[in-house]
């Protein structure tokens, strides 16, 4: 009975995770499209409010769950690195999705791409390793927030395991973004030092 009741705790929290997934980016395309397609800002200002709240919803979501008794899990977990990543990487993906609908509809300027290398690579490498890093705080302390709101377990070592994975691509991270472009650049420069 008990094993039921934790399956269909981890169904409903796989869904709340698909659902926000679902509504970030319902209310990202939607609040853009009626910004610039259909020119109504205030509509399209009024729907991008919504992107935040699908965070705020999976937030609240997941404390319901455990305050009612449920076991934090490995959907807790991705519930978790889901609200890391949106919160640090959200602005970005809706700054891009901004500029590109700009573009494409009211004949703003063509979005910029990052530069393929040189400083300005590396400074944005570093920008992006530290969103990575935010994403990955965010993650191990709303993990280790439900281990304490949750009833214990064998189940809580999940959480554990999010939180060894989600340190471990912050390493991974770091050593093939700006690590690499940042030893690949020196290597470059003393090269060309070496045959002028």
């Amino acid at each position: 009975m008990t094993g039921l009741a934790a399956q269909g705790g981890d169904t409903a929290m796989l869904s709340a995770v698909v659902a926000c997934e679902v509504a970030f980016w319902g209310f990202l395309v939607t609040g853009l499209l009626a910004r610039y397609a259909l020119r109504a800002r205030r509509l399209g200002g009024a729907l991008l409010l919504g992107v935040p709240l699908a965070d705020a919803g999976l937030v609240a979501f997941c404390a319901l769950h455990l305050a009612s008794g449920g076991t934090a899990g490995a959907t807790h977990g991705l519930a978790a690195v889901y609200l890391g990543v949106s919160v640090t990487f959200g602005p970005v993906f809706v700054a891009r999705a901004d500029v590109w609908f700009a573009h494409r509809f009211a004949g703003g300027p063509a979005p910029v791409r990052p530069p393929e290398r040189g400083p300005e690579r590396l400074r944005h490498e570093w920008q992006m390793w530290r969103r990575c890093a935010g994403a990955s705080g965010i993650a191990v302390a709303f993990t280790l927030l439900m281990q304490l709101l949750s009833d214990g377990g064998a189940r809580t070592a999940a959480l554990w395991n999010t939180t060894a994975q989600t340190a471990a691509v912050t390493v991974i991270w770091l050593a093939a973004g700006p690590l690499r472009h940042r030893y690949a650049a020196g290597g470059r420069r003393t090269r060309d030092t070496s045959t002028a």
